[in-house]
């Protein structure tokens, strides 16, 4: 399976199999702890357990045994799915939802005495059943954080008639819970600027400068994509006043989870999917990816954004740099950079009346490419799948993400290349995280186009990116 072409190299996942939503993120000590879905059996979403690693600088990790499994005949026969994990005055403890056939949601809680390497299970469930006043869709995901001298617990669901909701609890001891009403209720006949749905799974809440984020994600068969509300939240009710896709790639990165580690910032990761059919992800033996560690910030327009941590330089090897110059309309330029596993900065002026486009994972002659591209007159990025692969397996659609730029601002980018992961960082305000396979071992060139009028080229470097697990 290392020889897989599409497999990244520096970002994290299991040797093989499934796995989904990153769990029970947290720093204890020295050590990073990375939970996360994982069926041990096979690359399907079944008999979901918690897979666990371990990280003393969140580049690298070790693989643990499984943290949680289903216990048969228990709250969680069929699934040990999403939660979180808190420091209980000393003692670890992960809240986590338990899945039973057809349909039954229940949070549960489990405790470990030996660093987070085994756990014991509270024998039932901590909330026996969802409010029985509400028409719920859906009763699971949780977070958990200390607010005058209690607990409380933000659960996820979603209203029948209404929209995705988040439910509160309070407790004194983690295992008997007081329901609180709904946080906040979002409404699933609005669209603008962005549909919330009906369904919110996997919340999370936490303030940053002053005003509080709740991130949740949106499930409504599809699109699934992760939303960002920024508001004031005051006596157990949030008053979002502002609403955004925290990333603009959609079901590609679902199910963040943040944790804060003790120099202050707020740490994040995100499930990236796979884009290829059922058959493929089963032949290749693996899904599931986790996104780079990114530090969860507010951008300068106000929205949220999580933005590559700062020590993700030390993955760099080898670098390559391009001379400045313009980029005149016609066919594409090509650069003297190569690669499956880069890291890139691009710095480029767009025309004012135009399309300025950077290729990626392309081949020599443009049968495979992905096309990342900026129109100034929309204000808009766009990645381009269409022509990612040559294979019938994978999801061929674009990415859009608004980006409107000041007169005179470049288009700033960092871009991620990783087998068949690609993160994308524009202007440090927005992020589109996606999925390409490439058929041909030869489309790993970068190319640079203008159309309608020039652009012009500040800055471009490469790097190599170490692989993490060598």
């Amino acid at each position: 399976m290392t020889s897989d072409p599409h497999r990244p190299r520096y970002h994290f996942l299991p040797p093989a199999n499934w796995m989904n939503d990153p769990n029970g993120l947290i720093q204890w000590g020295e050590t990073f702890h990375l939970f996360y879905q994982y069926n041990p059996a096979g690359a399907y979403h079944r008999n979901i357990h918690w897979g666990h690693a371990t990280s003393a600088d969140l580049l690298y990790w070790q693989h643990q045994p499984v943290a949680l499994a289903p216990t048969p005949g228990g709250p969680d026969a069929d699934g040990c799915w999403s939660g979180c994990a808190v420091n209980d005055y000393g003692t670890p403890t992960v809240i986590y939802t338990g899945f039973r056939l057809p349909e039954v949601q229940t949070p549960c809680l489990a405790v470990s005495h030996d660093g987070l390497l085994t756990w014991q299970k509270w024998p039932e469930p901590i909330i026996s059943a969802p409010p029985p006043d509400l028409d719920l869709l859906g009763f699971r995901d949780h977070t958990v954080w200390r607010e005058d001298g209690r607990w409380a617990m933000l659960i996820g669901a979603g209203i029948r008639g209404q929209g995705g909701t988040v439910l509160l609890y309070r407790s004194d001891d983690l295992r008997r819970w007081e329901y609180g009403g709904p946080l906040v209720i979002g409404d699933a006949g609005q669209f603008d600027p962005v549909w919330t749905g009906t369904l919110w799974e996997c919340p999370d809440f936490f303030a940053v400068n002053g005003d509080h984020v709740l991130i949740c994600s949106v499930w409504d068969q599809r699109p699934y994509y992760t939303i960002a509300m920024r508001g004031e939240y005051r006596d157990g009710r949030f008053t979002p006043s502002l609403t955004h896709k925290l990333d603009y790639g959609d079901a590609h990165f679902y199910a963040p989870q943040t944790m804060p580690i003790r120099d202050g910032r707020r740490i994040m990761f995100g499930w990236v999917m796979e884009g290829r059919s059922e058959a493929a992800v089963l032949a290749a033996g693996w899904a599931g990816v986790m996104s780079l560690p990114r530090e969860v910030r507010l951008a300068n327009d106000g929205q949220v954004v999580a933005l590559p941590i700062a020590e993700v330089r030390q993955l760099r090897g080898a670098e390559q740099q391009v001379a400045p110059g313009p980029i005149m309309p016609g066919a594409p330029q090509w650069m003297p950079i190569r690669g499956a596993h880069l890291e890139l900065e691009v710095i480029m002026l767009p025309p004012p009346h135009g399309v300025a486009s950077v290729w990626l994972r392309a081949s020599p002659d443009g049968a495979e490419a992905t096309m990342l591209r900026y129109d100034r007159a929309a204000a808009t990025l766009t990645l381009d799948r269409s022509r990612s692969s040559l294979s019938h397996e994978v999801w061929r659609d674009s990415h859009h993400a608004p980006l409107p730029l000041a007169p005179g601002e470049p288009l700033r980018l960092r871009i991620f290349l990783d087998g068949s992961l690609i993160e994308v960082f524009a202007n440090d305000r927005r992020s589109i995280t996606s999925r390409i396979y490439p058929s041909r071992p030869d489309s790993d060139g970068v190319a640079v186009q203008a159309a309608g009028n020039p652009a012009e080229l500040v800055t471009m470097r490469a790097w190599e990116m170490a692989d993490i697990w060598a």
